[in-house]
């Protein structure tokens, strides 16, 4: 049988180590094609280069545990994923798995993360993806622990197929060895920020943005209680943002003046 194809990607860049081990990993499943941006894009979101040009090399990080086929573009996660679908690829791809980012996109973290949002254009393009983190932001960052789960949660969604409209936020805690994993939902939480106000040599006013992550959930099937008690979490995640819930409340303001 023809062995997958999987597309692997990320926001920490082409030579991140969580990419290198993610690369390793998917080499024994299927047939690997990278294309990664060549600096670091964390926090991204979704951002596509709309108003520059974009540029793509193929590119050779590590002649033993590389990939026979890896491109570094000068665009965003998003970038990756089109240029990739639309002129690197002889054919789609079977799934797109991007990571393993080097630091959570558990909760609300999820909007700004270009990790993640690499899987969705994937997945906004029809291809079954998955988009993994460790909650290790250090680049000496141990995956080894990551990596069993990692593949097995990778066949299983290649045999059972992935839902359609949905992709996988799949968050992996800082561990010697995760439990488990557990199905859940994403944690109610935002960002408490802060911007550190600097004034340059010459003059100028410049901001440092900082802030802390305030958990707002208790509940015990959330992404964020899982990591906390040592399970992977795996977040069936849409990119349909229509909050169906508020439709018929909405329905009944008075907007046509009638």
């Amino acid at each position: 049988m023809e062995k997958p194809l999987i597309l692997v990607t990320n926001d920490d860049g082409i030579t991140a180590p969580g990419l290198r081990a993610l690369i390793g990993c998917m080499k024994e499943i299927g047939e690997v094609v990278v294309v990664a941006p060549d600096s670091p894009q964390s926090g991204m979101g979704h951002a596509i280069t709309v108003d520059s040009t974009l540029f793509v090399k193929k590119v050779v990080i590590d002649s033993i545990h590389g990939a026979p086929h890896e491109y570094s573009s000068s665009g965003t996660p998003a970038d990756c994923v089109k240029l990739a679908l639309r002129e690197l690829l002889d054919r789609s791809p079977d799934l797109c798995v991007s990571g393993i980012n080097h630091g959570a996109n558990s909760s609300i973290n999820v909007l700004y993360s270009g990790t993640m949002s690499a899987a969705l254009e994937a997945g906004i393009e029809g291809i079954p993806a998955i988009g993994f983190s460790l909650c290790d932001f250090s680049w000496e960052a141990d995956f080894a622990p990551a990596l069993p789960f990692v593949k097995i949660i990778v066949e299983q969604a290649l045999l059972h197929k992935i839902p359609e409209g949905t992709v996988l936020n799949v968050n992996i805690p800082k561990v010697e060895r995760p439990k488990g994993i557990k199905i859940c939902r994403q944690a109610r939480g935002n960002w408490k920020e802060s911007f550190d106000k600097r004034v340059s040599p010459s003059g100028k006013d410049y901001f440092w943005l900082s802030g802390h992550y305030e958990l707002l959930d208790k509940g015990e099937d959330t992404d964020e209680w899982a990591l906390e008690q040592g399970y992977v979490s795996i977040v069936p995640t849409q990119f349909d943002l229509t909050a169906y819930q508020a439709m018929s409340h909405i329905n009944n303001w008075n907007l046509n003046g009638q």
